[in-house]
């Protein structure tokens, strides 16, 4: 049995809207909508039948934030406020939501007017960042927070933790040590790289952390980045027994 569009994305999302016509104003850009309507001759008693998802996108983007701290406050119990912000606003902003869109490929899907389709309007970033907070509103309002929490989880959530070059878990070290000495009323650490080694195309980066012109600790890494971010959880280690 051929599918149709809608059972295609639904499928590619892992969710089977009871309102289809929820997923429809969801993928139904502003610059449609009009003239949608006047193909339905739906200009006067009936011109609010066509919607557009900006209404829904406002609402998904409240969704969005409500399911990505309550996700980050079940996952990593220990982290502080300053990190369970920080990662929130990398799960959630919109390039992390563009590529979701991209993923599913949400633009096939789109309604769109004639000049914004001229004009690439399917492979717009915003635009389809947009469009997946709609979709996460329609998802909302069919079924509710749970469906909607577990379509995030599966298609954003996880794949931010997995698919970075650092793990998300791992990548506020630097600013978890940062917040620990300002805590303690002591200057920032400064982080010098010591050594490179291995062949271009394969260096492993040497860095050392000083807090109070101490070296305190190390750490390697494939980037320079990486490596101060596990000098700093090393420091961090050792801070925290003292």
């Amino acid at each position: 049995m051929i599918q149709s569009d809608a059972e295609q994305l639904e499928e590619r999302l892992g969710y089977r809207f009871k309102k289809p016509e929820l997923l429809e104003r969801a993928l139904t850009h502003s610059s449609a909508a009009p003239e949608l309507r006047a193909e339905h001759k739906q200009e006067s008693a009936e011109a609010g039948a066509i919607q557009d998802n900006e209404r829904l996108e406002f609402l998904g983007d409240a969704v969005l934030e409500l399911l990505a701290r309550e996700y980050l406050l079940e996952s990593f119990p220990e982290w502080s406020e300053g990190q369970l912000s920080k990662s929130r606003a990398r799960i959630v902003n919109a390039h992390s939501l563009e590529i979701v869109a991209r993923r599913i490929r949400l633009g096939e899907h789109l309604r769109l007017g004639r000049g914004e389709e001229k004009s690439g309007g399917r492979e717009k970033p915003t635009l389809l960042a947009d469009a997946f907070e709609s979709v996460v509103a329609a998802v909302y309002m069919d079924s509710g927070l749970g469906a909607a929490r577990e379509m995030l989880r599966r298609l954003l959530f996880e794949q931010a933790l997995e698919e970075r070059g650092e793990r998300i878990a791992d990548s506020d070290r630097k600013s978890a040590l940062q917040e620990f000495l300002q805590g303690r009323g002591e200057p920032p650490a400064e982080y010098r790289l010591s050594g490179e080694s291995g062949p271009d195309h394969q260096k492993i980066f040497q860095v050392e952390v000083w807090i109070n012109g101490e070296r305190m600790a190390s750490g390697e890494g494939s980037t320079k980045k990486e490596a101060e971010q596990r000098a700093a959880q090393s420091a961090m280690e050792l801070l925290e027994k003292v």
